[in-house]
């Protein structure tokens, strides 16, 4: 890992955060876990890992990271979310649970666990744009999927018609989990992102 390795953090209230790390890792980054509004200051970019999108909605208000984390996604840091990250990244949720709040930062209507329940979890392989070489093998666990987008966001990949990969200026967002299969080229994408908002910034 060079001394030129971007630092990004994975949110680490809940979900598979350890996933992340290793994956931010194996792609040349410094990954680093993230609870707090100090933790935050001290990242290039920041990863939203899947897991429960209202727990971590809640959990985000009640650590005091929502409002700082919502202002640095407006400023232009670098974000992916995964799964529930996706969620947290629309700027609107069809069907809402009580008390869900998002980040936003992508111009995307999503609809949660719209490819079914737990037992209706499954792999499937995915063409994303961006992503060189052979399809993503992509894991959709209670997946949501992206029901339209906004002019200012790209779909970068679909699944039985439907979007399940969005990049809209520096946020990027899937409906399925790359940590989770040793495939590491989505977050070499992403790292790449952090890498030339980096750049450009101290330009």
């Amino acid at each position: 890992m060079s001394s030129e390795s971007p630092v990004v953090g994975v949110l680490a209230l809940q979900g598979d955060v350890r996933e992340h790390l290793v994956a931010l890792a194996a792609a040349d980054a410094v990954a680093r876990p993230v609870r707090r509004p100090e933790e935050l200051a001290g990242i290039d970019g920041l990863v939203l890992p899947g897991g429960e999108s209202t727990t971590i909605s809640k959990l985000a208000v009640l650590f005091g990271v929502m409002e700082p984390l919502r202002a640095r996604v407006r400023a232009g840091m670098p974000v992916y979310g995964t799964c529930a990250g996706l969620i947290m990244l629309a700027d609107k949720i069809l069907d809402p649970r009580s008390g869900q709040e998002t980040v936003g930062g992508i111009d995307m209507i999503v609809r949660r666990n719209a490819f079914g329940r737990q037992n209706e979890s499954f792999e499937a392989a995915v063409d994303v744009q961006g992503v060189a070489g052979a399809p993503v093998e992509g894991v959709f666990i209670r997946a949501p999927w992206v029901e339209s987008v906004g002019a200012a966001a790209e779909v970068l990949a679909e699944h039985g018609g439907h979007i399940v990969a969005v990049r809209q200026g520096n946020a990027l967002a899937t409906s399925f989990h790359p940590e989770l299969t040793g495939d590491h080229r989505v977050h070499s994408l992403f790292v790449d992102m952090v890498r030339a908002n980096r750049a450009a910034e101290s330009l």
